[in-house]
């Protein structure tokens, strides 16, 4: 099938995330885990690309988004998203920036929006300025991200440096208005040579709006929810048949773990209320990075996996910092990454088949390790997080990657419930 709408991720729990709500319009969503490869084949209405270049250096950011550019402009794509996290998550010189202006560049479009809103899980805009929940993002626990620490919460301000273009708003006030109205506020700004537009909404209507007014528009960027209008616009653009391929997905066996990498605070309260109902095991990066994963894996050899048991390096902000503190950031991520990945390969060929990964580096580590170049998206588990099914050394596997801040405190436990109906 031709694809419609081409998606770039910059990391694999945020490719899940927008599978995840357009596959809410029933249509048949494919992502592919990296850029393939090989010519586009078998190919679905919608085709999420996910990469793991969130806090990549920029140029090889910026290549690996244009090579899947070009991917999905091979499966026939015309239209485009490049979905960064709802909180704005980046380095002081990208990558959000930089690579909307690359993509831009290919496609020969002068502007494009900005929009990571998503009134569903706490994210909204106003005035340019970002919230996390009623916290301002800087006030946020997001200020202490371990890698990504965000500091400011003015999109404006934080998009600027990225960007060789001037940057402007598109605020509440003109979303309010309507379609009509914020395309005459792209407009204008177009006019006075405004190449990226930061446009608010604080509610699930105001991303319908945003989405009709600029469902024409060759590129559109942001978080997932304002792309979850637009197979709805597609249909009744002509373009979307409203009979277009669904989903299929396999059955899978019933074996199952938990890994989770994340330190956000909400994960924190889901691996705290998972760890009294089933066995956990707590890594520690500094004796990681001196003595190996070995003493977890004998752990795991030891469980039962119908128990689904728990592996995670979650810890508290203060625990994360005297870690890095003595290894450095970029190493004491980089142990627990390999550390969980080598436990997922366990715990499959053990006979796992269900994972559940918290985390967005965590869990490009896990699905990298496992083999996993493509999923088809199945039930939602939470707002943003659904299952996927792939293939992992021959066998069909389930994968819930799931963003640090997404889900309830239950979300371990109901991920796999889920699963069972």
């Amino acid at each position: 099938m031709t694809t419609i709408l081409g998606c770039i991720a910059d990391d694999f729990t945020g490719a899940c995330d927008l599978a995840g709500l357009l596959a809410r319009s029933g249509v048949k969503v494919n992502l592919r885990l990296g850029v393939p490869d090989t010519l586009p084949s078998d190919t679905a209405a919608f085709e999420v690309i996910a990469l793991k270049c969130r806090t990549a250096p920029v140029d090889e950011a910026v290549a690996e988004c244009r090579a899947a550019l070009a991917w999905l402009k091979q499966a026939g794509a015309a239209r485009f998203f490049w979905k960064y996290c709802s909180t704005f998550d980046s380095t002081a010189v990208g990558n959000i920036g930089p690579v909307a202006e690359a993509l831009m560049a290919d496609l020969g479009v002068s502007q494009t929006i900005y929009c990571p809103a998503f009134p569903e899980n706490g994210r909204s805009i106003f005035m340019g300025n970002l919230f996390v929940g009623t916290q301002l993002l800087a006030e946020s626990p997001m200020k202490d991200h371990p890698l990504t620490p965000m500091r400011d919460s003015n999109l404006m301000r934080l998009l600027t440096p990225q960007t060789t273009a001037p940057v402007g708003l598109a605020d509440r006030l003109c979303v309010a208005s309507g379609a009509d109205a914020l395309q005459a506020r792209l407009r204008e700004l177009s006019k006075e040579g405004v190449a990226h537009v930061v446009v608010d909404a604080v509610a699930d209507d105001d991303l319908k709006t945003i989405a009709k007014a600029c469902c024409d528009m060759p590129l559109l960027t942001g978080g997932s929810a304002v792309a979850m209008p637009l197979p709805a616009l597609y249909i009744a653009q002509g373009l979307l048949a409203k009979n277009a391929d669904k989903s299929t997905v396999p059955q899978v066996g019933a074996g199952a773990i938990i890994l989770s990498g994340s330190c956000s605070a909400m994960t924190r309260a889901q691996v705290e209320s998972y760890a009294n109902m089933a066995p956990s095991y707590q890594l520690d990066p500094l004796d990681l990075a001196q003595n190996g994963a070995q003493k977890a894996c004998d752990w795991l050899a030891a469980q039962p996996l119908d128990a689904a048991p728990m592996i995670y390096a979650t810890a508290k902000p203060a625990t994360v910092q005297k870690a890095q503190d003595q290894l450095g950031v970029a190493r004491a991520g980089a142990v627990i990454e390999q550390a969980l990945a080598a436990l997922a390969i366990e715990a499959r060929n053990r006979g796992a088949r269900r994972f559940v990964v918290a985390g967005g580096e965590t869990s490009g580590a896990v699905a990298k390790a496992l083999g996993v170049t493509q999923m088809t998206i199945g039930a939602e588990i939470a707002p943003g997080v659904p299952w996927g099914y792939g293939q992992s050394d021959g066998v069909d596997i389930a994968l819930a990657l799931k963003s640090g801040n997404f889900g309830t405190t239950q979300f371990f436990s109901d991920a796999l419930t889920e699963l069972e109906v």
